[in-house]
C-alpha cells in the first residue's frame, strides 16, 4: 500500500532547469559556442555530471575564469528564478496526497538552503515532512542514497512510496532505491530516455493520486 510521495525540486517543483539551461546558452553565445541540449543534459538531475566551462574552454580555445564564470552564471540564473512560481498541478498534488494521509518528502541533488530557500518563498515547506539534499549524502542521484534517506526519514518501505521526478538521472535513483517512479518532463528533459518508469505525464495537473494509489498497489486492484 502507498504510503508517502517524495518530490525531486528542480524540474518538478520549480522550473529551474529550463531557466539555468537558458543562462548557460547565452553565456556560451559570448564566446560564439553552441551547447546542445544532448551535451547539457548530462547535468540534470545530478552534480558534476558535465563540466561545462571546459566544454566551453575546449570549444572556444581559450581559458576562462572559472569563479567569474559562476559567479555570472548564478547571478544572472538567481535574477530570473527568484521569479517563477510553482509549476502547474504541484499543489493540487500536495493537497491531494494530505487528504489521503501521505507522508510527503523532497530529495534533491541541490544544496539544502537551495530548495527550502524556494520552498518558503512559494508557501510550500509546510507540506513536506522530510527534505534530503546534497548535504546529506556523499552522492547524489543517479545513485539512490538520497532517496534511501527520505524512505528512512518518512518510515516506509520502498514499495510504500512513490518517486516524482523529470530527469533520467533522478528517476533511475528512485528506481534503484527500489520505488515507484512517475515522471514529468519538461523541455529540457523530455528527449530523455525514460523506458525504466512507471508512467510519464505531460503536467502534474493529469496526476491523480489516488488512482496511482490504486495501480501501485494490489490488493485494492483485487478489491475493485
Amino acid at each position: 500500500m502507498i504510503k508517502a510521495i517524495v518530490f525531486d525540486f528542480d524540474g518538478v517543483i520549480l522550473d529551474s532547469e529550463r531557466i539555468m539551461y537558458l543562462v548557460m546558452q547565452n553565456l556560451f553565445h559570448r564566446y560564439k559556442v553552441e551547447l546542445p541540449l544532448s551535451i547539457w543534459s548530462q547535468a540534470i538531475g545530478t552534480q558534476h555530471g558535465f563540466d561545462s566551462i571546459g566544454y566551453l574552454e575546449e570549444h572556444a580555445h581559450m581559458k576562462i575564469d572559472r569563479e567569474a564564470f559562476q559567479e555570472e552564471r548564478y547571478a544572472l540564473f538567481n535574477q530570473l528564478v527568484d521569479k517563477e512560481e510553482v509549476l502547474p498541478g504541484v499543489k493540487s498534488v500536495l493537497n491531494q496526497a494530505q487528504e489521503l494521509g501521505l507522508k510527503i518528502g523532497l530529495a534533491t541533488s541541490s544544496k539544502g538552503d537551495w530548495p527550502r530557500k524556494h520552498l518558503s518563498r512559494l508557501g510550500l515547506s509546510d507540506y513536506f515532512m522530510s527534505i534530503k539534499s546534497w548535504d546529506d549524502v556523499t552522492k547524489v542521484k543517479p545513485d539512490p542514497a538520497l532517496y534511501n534517506k527520505s524512505l528512512i526519514s518518512l518510515g516506509v518501505n520502498p514499495k510504500e512510496a512513490i518517486a516524482i521526478e523529470d530527469s533520467f538521472n533522478g528517476s533511475l535513483a528512485a528506481k534503484r532505491a527500489g520505488m515507484y517512479c512517475i515522471v514529468v518532463p519538461n523541455a529540457v528533459t523530455k528527449q530523455m530516455p525514460f523506458g525504466h518508469v512507471d508512467g510519464s505525464f505531460n503536467s502534474l495537473q493529469d496526476v491523480s493520486l489516488e488512482k496511482l494509489i490504486r495501480y501501485f498497489s494490489p490488493e485494492l486492484r483485487k478489491k475493485a
